[in-house]
């Protein structure tokens, strides 16, 4: 789920940023500072949408930088277990499926892929119901649970379990066919 929060904190505005506007170049800072970086409260940090309000500004002797106290918004992504998401294939292992959910990748293992025996397909990549003869792989839409969630310091450390064994769940081609009445 994406949420917006305000942020206060003391941005370094570097010399050769010092002629531009106070804001810009706070916005610019907050954003090579905390854009990517994963927050055990708020989730990944996905962007720095704006600055609010700047205040006083400090000189610490010795260093160069000018210290300005900054209120801002932030742009976070936090997964939430049981939550429903809808993301695409990005990759296919043949231990399962890595599905892209907002600016992360979650697993579905293939033991949770489908209420049916699957085998995997190197050739196409993709993974194949055994009675159904349903298929999935890169860069179909899908639809989601989140059953894991273990946020890191970065994004690529955190890890994202997912199911599509559930009702309402799985390729959208599927869940198209339960709509109208087939399953």
């Amino acid at each position: 789920m994406f949420y917006l929060y305000t942020v206060r904190d003391s941005v370094a505005i570097p010399p050769s940023s010092l002629g531009e506007d106070i804001k810009e170049a706070a916005l610019q800072e907050l954003k090579k500072e905390y854009e990517g970086l994963v927050d055990e409260d708020m989730g990944v940090i996905v962007s720095i949408v704006n600055v609010r309000e700047t205040g006083d500004a400090m000189v610490i002797p010795g260093d160069p930088n000018v210290y300005v106290d900054a209120t801002f918004e932030v742009l976070t992504y936090k997964p939430l277990l049981q939550e429903v998401v809808d993301g695409y294939v990005v990759d296919v292992a043949e231990f399962g499926l890595f599905v892209r959910i907002g600016p992360m990748d979650g697993l579905v293992h293939m033991s949770q892929i489908m209420d049916d025996f699957v085998r995997y397909d190197p050739s196409i990549p993709a993974f194949i119901g055994k009675e159904s003869n349903r298929s999935v792989g890169m860069k179909d839409k899908v639809r989601a649970r989140i059953v894991t969630v273990s946020l890191k310091d970065t994004v690529t450390d955190s890890k994202i379990g997912l199911t599509m064994r559930q009702p309402g769940l799985g390729k959208w081609e599927w869940l198209e066919g339960e709509e109208d009445g087939e399953a």
